[in-house]
């Protein structure tokens, strides 16, 4: 049995991948096929377009974060009911935890995922030489399928044809279709913003012009003849439907905190909770049934005033600390815990309140990359003999005095005591994926139990 699924990688960042996989998502809705969106790596923003797109969830999916066989079982689940399965790669096709393997990368997720290549190149500037490229990627490894080209920033027709035939005759793989350098697409609302205006419809008219754009020089016929690949069977327990634990998580969404990996909600509800989502910037109280409180990432840095002036919601997420229901906040829920936030023109707006300390805004990158996660003393999520996996990126810094740090983490420069835990809270700059750890939600819903059961 076959199914369409692709990788859509690139040579590097910056090539085109969200715009060519936003656009081929619409082309190919159009031409009647239910599409399915995924996402390599950790990113929050792209899986949003894809969603925004296709109407489906789109899913992350990671070779160094979790297993193969969860990749697989992910791929699987999620492209039940779908006809093409499109997986965005990321940074380039080779690009993952270490320059000397694959080893997270696009190239390892297409192997795992049984998945054919369609790598898009940048031919500015170049004539025969793109061939070259191209070959250097089929010839790094053995182990993927590249089957197809996409040329992106040719200068003319003329130009694309030069291209198309130098590759054709030097890689024998056909390239299907290009984008004109004028043509460059700007994503709008490509970072902060984001979530509004895809919820109100407001990118509807843009997606629309990218499918169309790339009917007209993208051969979609082509592409799905080449993209033909077999069906994943879901094989693991990973998301076995437990019975239900009577334990409510409340989970805070909307534009401000919307930074959730789609697993790790659905990880909770497999082992047994419910979810109740509320929203700090309309001013909404955690809701009463809750037993636990998820507050993620995101932008709080940009509706701060607004957040600042919601005492309700200030107060009831207090109150509910206090109380002690496990919370667990990550990266902007970690922000909004903290006394205040300064963003970037020097203003301060008074925050939650209830880890001492402030974040500061700046326009310098404070820390990106994964993280392995070490667990600590008295941290109901994470116990000291127990890891995890996750990622960091974020333009804040934290400044506070005699904190408990929630746990320990590893990156590319070594080990650091991170984050702050205070009974029943763990928060912290880093995001943890639970399917590296499924044992977290456990740990979780005990501790939720715990609390319900002393009160």
């Amino acid at each position: 049995m076959q199914t369409n699924r692709f990788v859509l990688a690139g040579t590097g960042s910056g090539v085109g991948k969200t715009t060519f996989t936003i656009g081929l998502m619409k082309a190919l809705q159009n031409k009647g096929k239910v599409v399915q969106g995924f996402k390599c790596g950790p990113d929050y923003i792209d899986p949003t377009y894809h969603t925004a797109v296709t109407g489906r969830v789109s899913r992350n999916i990671d070779s160094w974060m979790f297993s193969h066989q969860a990749v697989r079982d992910i791929v699987a689940r999620a492209s039940t009911g779908a006809d093409v399965a499109i997986i965005e790669g990321v940074m380039g096709f080779y690009d993952g935890k270490s320059p000397l393997s694959d080893e997270g990368s696009a190239a390892d997720i297409s192997v795992i995922t049984e998945s054919p290549v369609i790598l898009i190149v940048n031919c500015a500037s170049m004539a025969r030489s793109v061939a070259a490229v191209v070959k250097g990627f089929q010839l790094l490894s053995d182990r993927p399928n590249i089957v197809g080209v996409i040329a992106n920033q040719v200068g003319s027709v003329g130009h694309y044809e030069i291209a198309k035939a130098a590759i054709e005759q030097e890689c024998g793989i056909p390239v299907i279709g290009y984008l004109k350098r004028e043509e460059g697409i700007d994503i709008p609302s490509r970072h902060l913003g984001l979530v509004p205006a895809i919820e109100r419809g407001e990118l509807d008219s843009f997606f629309e012009k990218l499918g169309s754009l790339m009917a007209e020089t993208i051969d979609v016929d082509q592409l799905l003849n080449l993209t033909k690949a077999p069906v994943l069977q879901e094989a693991g327990q990973l998301f076995a439907k437990e019975p239900s634990q009577n334990i409510c998580i409340a989970v805070a969404k909307d534009a401000a905190f919307n930074f959730y990996y789609e697993e790790n909600l659905a990880l909770l509800r497999a082992k047994g909770a419910t979810l109740q989502f509320f929203s700090p910037l309309a001013n909404e109280a955690v809701p009463a049934e809750a037993d636990g409180l998820y507050i993620g990432g995101g932008f709080p840095e940009e509706f701060a005033e607004t957040l600042a002036n919601n005492v309700e919601a200030k107060s009831s997420i207090r109150e509910a600390i206090a109380k002690g229901l496990p919370t667990l906040a990550e990266c902007g829920g970690f922000m909004y815990l903290t006394e205040a936030i300064s963003n970037n023109d020097g203003n301060r707006f008074d925050m939650v309140g209830v880890i001492p300390g402030e974040v500061t805004m700046q326009t310098k990158l404070a820390a990106l990359g994964y993280r392995e996660i070490f667990g600590t003393q008295h941290n109901f999520l994470i116990g000291t003999d127990e890891e995890a996996k996750g990622h960091e990126f974020h333009y804040s810094t934290y400044s506070g005095s005699h904190n408990t740090p929630a746990y320990q983490t590893k990156g590319r420069f070594g080990k650091k005591q991170e984050g702050y835990q205070e009974g029943n809270l763990v928060a912290g700059y880093t995001h943890f994926h639970f399917v590296s750890n499924p044992k977290l939600v456990d740990n979780w819903l005990s501790a939720c139990k715990k609390v319900k059961n002393h009160d």
